[in-house]
């Protein structure tokens, strides 16, 4: 049995799974607070950006994998339509459940199911496009997980995993790691009275492939076309992949 990160621990990867479980459960009830504090509110921008970038238009079915408390798939809902659909998917059941409420009570109709991302219970291409917003790094086999994401997509249709990655700059990448080890944690502490999840989570972004390994990765596992898009200096990345024909 190979040995998975768990932030910068080396665990087995059926600990990386419960303990990354049990992050998301401790921090679900703040999950929104703490995207706005690692992002400095930033996320929301980054989410239209990648949702533009994808072309995603009315009538289509889309996945929302890892999608978490559901704010991408609420905007991922206004462009599809009535005559298109969304799936918000998530392991973590806290999280989901916030996700399901909160679209209720905004009028979305959007399905919510629970599911692993490396055994997606939906047919051979059935998806335009499946999206990851900053869920993709917390995956124990991220290859299993893409090829997964291939599978349900079809062809010509595009996988989009937006993330936290390596900034360009030597001067940025000094800033943002002095505010991700020095002051998020302890921003954990004083809003989510939860140091080690954001300790976790700084830890994770740091342990996560950076542009060129995950545009690789992306290649190897059988997309087309693979490309990135910076933000922010490359604190974030949004990487797109085609389906082949």
């Amino acid at each position: 049995m190979h040995d998975h990160h768990f932030g910068f621990k080396k665990v087995s990867e059926t600990e990386k799974t419960q303990k990354v479980q049990s992050v998301f459960s401790m921090v679900a009830h703040s999950y929104d607070l703490m995207n706005d504090v690692m992002s400095l509110g930033l996320h929301r921008l980054w989410k239209r950006q990648a949702i533009m970038i994808s072309g995603v238009r009315k009538g289509q079915r889309v996945l929302d994998l890892a999608g978490g408390t559901g704010d991408l798939s609420f905007l991922l809902q206004k462009k599809v339509g009535s005559s298109g659909e969304v799936i918000l998917a998530d392991l973590n059941f806290e999280m989901l459940a916030k996700g399901r409420d909160r679209l209720l009570n905004s009028g979305a109709t959007i399905d919510a199911l629970q599911l692993n991302a490396e055994h997606l219970p939906f047919n051979d291409a059935c998806f335009d496009h499946v999206f990851m917003a900053f869920g993709f790094r917390n995956m124990t086999h991220q290859s299993v997980v893409l090829q997964e994401c291939l599978r349900v997509i079809k062809p010509g249709g595009q996988l989009m995993i937006l993330e936290f990655s390596k900034p360009q700059n030597t001067y940025l990448e000094k800033a943002y790691d002095f505010y991700s080890f020095n002051i998020l944690p302890k921003l954990g502490e004083l809003f989510a009275k939860d140091k080690d999840s954001y300790q976790y989570l700084v830890e994770s972004i740091r342990m996560h492939p950076d542009q060129k390994k995950l545009q690789h990765m992306l290649t190897l596992d059988g997309f087309d076309a693979v490309e990135y898009f910076n933000l922010a200096g490359g604190i974030v990345a949004i990487h797109r992949g085609f389906k082949p024909y």
